[in-house]
């Protein structure tokens, strides 16, 4: 056990002498644990202004410094006041975790230990655990070592543009050093409709602009529709295009729908185009033996997305970008000298920043250690069966009052309609009650488009939802349709009576 000492040793105005530092700590831990207790009768959202957040600002004078105390306390209150509180078992909308007691825990320590992932000889300890993660997830997607190579991210967005510059770099020889004048033939992207728009900004980011992203029509079951897919390629072949990525979403947000992985690495091996799997939430069902098979074909993808702040309840921000191309990430993001300021390379290791588009950063993979360290691969598979079995229950619970469900999935994520609506104002009814059931406070679900429709959508991402959280937000849906159906009949009434009298002065 290391001795803790009970000395300060050095003097520094940024410093705190131990007790002072002691007590700073606990009101941390005190704050944090509040809020844990207390999330769940916290509003999931309250309405503020621009105005009333800033105004919380007005007591900051950084030319009169205050107690390390107050500061605490004024960040948890503005914390606990202004935000969306995903922790909330009834929040339903996006994947945004309520995180596990231990990826905190990681979080404060690589905060204190402060290790800089840029080289090796630096951060040994740091680098080797979260390579070790690479290998131990690579594998759960089906890569074989030692054709497995990867790198931590701050998320998706991250992680796909990373892809997409590997994929220019193998493709394109002369990309690297001369850039988009380095091509002979204009590269073009393919995802569908559904996918997630942070390849249309990699696109503009990597110079290639939004124009070379093709966004293809999605099947009836809302996946890539291959035909269309084949189509496009063979145009684009034509014309001289290079197809240089295809993507395949495995869990769209809006329906959870997993394209065809395995025809889709065919297609792709076909015209010399990588495949990038974007699973950053889906990705998740690799850990769960019976959902497994969902993801058959992943492990012919190029490159794979995964987003352990998704559905693993790791704090923001933890992505992955994986390869089954050893050297690939090094070819795209080393340099071909390397700065007389970094240490030199150590035998058998590869240093991060050679592998990534950043280059000093944070220890992130050390949340993601201490989590599944102390939960394990069946922790975390008892938590993905528990959110899935609750949506099953949330699917019935709604059928029994009338509404209509309209995704197929394995995934917890429901996209449903009021069956008695009128479809011609559907639109504002669903926006009306998504709205509403915001305004309460109680729960938080959105509206999106579904196959051209506006549908309301509730995903259970909590590890802390339950059976009756979701009744109780059947029952608030239940209340809200018929407050808005009530609302919309006295404003057709309103119109009805007011209408006519428009009609006198336009005549007078």
């Amino acid at each position: 056990m290391t001795e803790i000492p009970d000395q300060h040793h050095g003097e520094s105005v940024l410093d705190m002498n131990v007790q002072d530092r002691a007590a700073v700590w606990a009101e941390v831990l005190r704050q944090i644990e509040a809020y844990r207790c207390q999330v769940a009768s916290l509003p999931t959202a309250a309405k503020f202004t621009p105005e009333e957040v800033r105004e919380t600002l007005r007591i900051l004078d950084f030319a009169k410094p205050c107690s390390p105390m107050d500061a605490v306390t004024w960040a948890a209150d503005g914390l606990r006041r202004y935000q969306v509180h995903a922790a909330h078992p009834r929040h339903f909308g996006l994947f945004v975790p309520s995180p596990t007691e231990a990826g905190i825990m990681g979080e404060a320590l690589a905060a204190a230990f402060n290790p800089q992932l840029a080289a090796w000889a630096h951060s040994p300890f740091a680098v080797e655990v979260e390579t070790h993660l690479i290998r131990v997830f690579g594998a759960r997607f089906g890569y074989q070592q030692p054709q497995l190579d990867g790198t931590f991210t701050n998320g998706g967005a991250e992680a796909n543009q990373s892809a997409l510059i590997t994929a220019l770099a193998a493709q394109f020889p002369g990309y690297l050093e001369n850039g988009l004048r380095g091509l002979d033939r204009a590269p073009a992207i393919y995802v569908n409709a559904g996918a997630h728009p942070s390849f249309v900004k990699a696109a503009r980011l990597c110079g290639l602009g939004t124009a070379a992203v093709r966004v293809l029509a999605q099947s009836d079951s809302l996946v890539m529709d291959l035909s269309a897919l084949q189509r496009q390629l063979e145009h684009d072949i034509r014309a001289g295009y290079q197809p240089v990525m295809i993507v395949a979403t495995a869990g769209t947000t809006v329906a959870g729908s997993i394209d065809p992985l395995k025809t889709m690495a065919q297609l792709a091996q076909d015209v010399g185009a990588w495949l990038h799997v974007d699973a950053a939430w889906a990705g998740a069902v690799a850990l769960v033996d019976e959902l497994r098979p969902l993801l058959d074909g992943i492990e012919q993808a190029d490159s794979i997305t995964f987003d352990p702040h998704k559905w693993l309840s790791i704090p923001m921000g933890a992505g992955m970008l994986l390869t089954r191309h050893p050297g690939a990430l090094e070819r795209a993001f080393s340099l071909s000298e390397r700065p007389d300021y970094m240490p030199g390379p150590v035998p058998g290791t590869v240093d991060p920043y050679c592998q990534s588009m950043q280059w000093s950063r944070r220890f992130i993979g050390l949340k993601v250690c201490l989590s599944l360290m102390t939960l394990g691969w069946d922790g975390y598979a008892d938590a993905i069966r528990h959110q899935i079995r609750l949506a099953d229950l949330l699917r019935i619970e709604l059928a029994k009052n009338h509404w209509q469900v309209l995704n197929s999935t394995h995934l917890p994520v429901v996209c449903f309609v009021d069956s008695h609506m009128d479809p011609s104002t559907a639109h504002f009814h669903h926006a009306a009650i998504a709205d509403a059931v915001v305004a309460t406070g109680k729960a938080w679900i959105s509206s999106a488009t579904f196959a051209g429709r506006q549908v309301l959508r509730a995903c259970v991402s909590n590890h802390g939802t339950t059976d009756t959280d979701v009744r109780e937000l059947v029952e608030l849906l239940c209340a809200l349709r018929q407050q808005t159906n009530e609302d919309h009949v006295k404003g057709l009434a309103a119109v009805a009576r007011f209408t006519p009298n428009l009609a006198n002065k336009a005549e007078r």
